[in-house]
């Protein structure tokens, strides 16, 4: 059996530690033992890592910006070997994978681009009486050592939107990640290595739970980057102290529909939303929230563009939704939907599981106090309710404790204007559904669904500080 283990200065850390069986949902296969790296496995990861980026400090931009161009070079090389690695352990669908592979490669080249134009500013220190005759100015510099804890459901693209700023900006980085996206961590700390990036600075440690505490806790990681859950992220912030800690939490993202809305293309975008990548995105739509008037047509429209989606083999191009990550995530979505119409819900459109894979569920009439309505599903559910107005449709809206981005679909730019000002997410978006996202735009959360932002430039700030130089001219 293959042990899957960290990969420190350029090379495989053989250690021990207690092994995971990493078991792929395509077939319930175990691809590997993932062992757990002990304490002083972090430790080293993050000393190493220090000391890379110590004997790497004085990098230029030029130096960086190549070191990032030639790792995009080399992924988009690699991406047969990357996409394979994805749908293998996930069970993303190979269409899917492929984007994501390609995304991944562009993220890149444009934390390569965005880094050049990384500057401070000079400021009038004569406005102070005291500045009189002296000189200051602003800029941007490295942390030092980022600890970057990444999740499965996206393995390479959320792992570069954390890695490729870090790089840029100056610092190094010690990877996390997740059990099944541990072995595409691997392959792209490769690559980076491959492709020039001195040793050290891309470093990864494997396991579970124990090494992202470790990670989180160490003495020299300056930065804590985590994407995933909010009780973990609360348990990693608990670890981590007093540095910064930037976090894309959990959501249960909102997509209202109001009545002067298109409701076939509403429909088939929020499907697509709440069902491809079997929902496990952070932004999955998954509360859909339809104005009186317009309820019963557009629930008719949901069901049959969620009907229109294929369900099965992650291999095939054609298909839509793959596995769930493993069977125990698909069984407590299972659980979910159950459980909400035990408590007086219906199917509109009914899951059905076998194995992994868990088919669109649509659900209606589901009391507020379910937890398909309260908490994150991450899965293929949606719950879709009715609202009076739109002053109901947002009170709805905003009945989360999480707020990481929403939709409102409607022709009326005076409502759009007025969800912009008064729907609590960090992004919104108008005519197009919850899932959509581009790298150019700051991404990130209110409320429980974290702090901080994501997005080329602004990762790149988040992971850089603001320094200051005043110089009095020598007399």
């Amino acid at each position: 059996m293959v042990a899957i283990q960290s990969y420190i200065h350029g090379a495989t850390a053989d250690h021990g530690g207690d092994a995971l069986p990493v078991v792929s949902p395509v077939d319930l296969s175990v691809t590997g033992q993932l062992l757990d790296a002990p304490a002083e496995v972090v430790d080293r990861a993050v000393q190493d890592c220090r000391q890379a980026w110590l004997a790497a400090r004085r990098s230029t931009v030029a130096e960086r910006v190549a070191w990032l161009n030639r790792a995009a070079d080399a992924i988009e090389a690699q991406a047969g070997e990357l996409v394979g690695l994805i749908v293998r352990d996930i069970g993303k669908p190979r269409r899917a994978a492929a984007f994501e592979v390609g995304r991944a490669a562009q993220f890149v080249r444009a934390a390569a681009v965005q880094v050049q134009t990384l500057g401070g500013e000079t400021l009038p220190l004569d406005a102070a009486a005291a500045g009189a005759g002296r000189l200051g100015y602003t800029r941007r510099v490295p942390y030092g050592v980022v600890a970057a804890i990444t999740p499965f459901n996206a393995p390479i693209n959320l792992l570069v939107q954390k890695v490729a700023p870090a790089l840029a900006a100056g610092n190094g980085v010690v990877v996390k990640a997740h059990p099944a996206g541990t072995r595409t961590a691997l392959a792209v700390a490769r690559i980076f290595a491959e492709s020039g990036l001195p040793a050290g600075l891309f470093n990864v440690v494997t396991g579970d739970r124990a090494p992202a505490q470790a990670l989180a806790s160490h003495p020299d990681v300056a930065v804590v980057t985590f994407t995933g859950g909010t009780r973990a992220g609360e348990a990693l912030i608990r670890a981590a102290g007093a540095r910064k800690f930037v976090a894309e939490l959990g959501s249960n993202a909102a997509n209202v529909v109001l009545d002067d809305a298109d409701l076939g293309d509403a429909a088939v975008r929020i499907a697509a939303a709440a069902f491809e990548a079997s929902g496990q995105q952070c932004v999955s739509a998954q509360r859909v929230i339809v104005m009186e008037k317009a309820y019963d047509e557009f629930l008719a429209r949901f069901v049959q563009a969620a009907q229109a989606l294929r369900t099965g083999d992650p291999d095939d191009p054609k298909t839509d939704l793959g596995p769930m990550v493993s069977l125990a995530q698909a069984e407590r979505v299972m659980d979910m939907a159950q459980q909400a119409v035990a408590q007086g819900g219906r199917y509109a459109l009914e899951p059905r599981r076998q194995d992994c894979t868990v088919s669109p569920g649509i659900l209606a009439d589901v009391p507020r106090s379910a937890a398909i309505w309260c908490d994150e599903v991450f899965g293929p559910l949606a719950v879709v309710e009715r609202a009076a107005d739109v002053d109901e449709a947002l009170r709805l809206a905003n009945d989360s404790p999480f707020g990481l981005q929403g939709a409102v679909f409607t022709r009326d730019m005076a409502r759009a204007l007025r969800f912009a000002d008064e729907f609590d997410v960090g992004s919104l978006w108008v005519n197009e559904a919850s899932r959509f996202r581009l790298d150019i735009y700051p991404f990130g959360g209110v409320k429980q669904s974290g702090f901080g932002r994501e997005g080329v430039r602004y990762a790149i700030e988040e992971l850089s500080q603001l320094k200051f130089v005043g110089i009095r001219p020598a007399p």
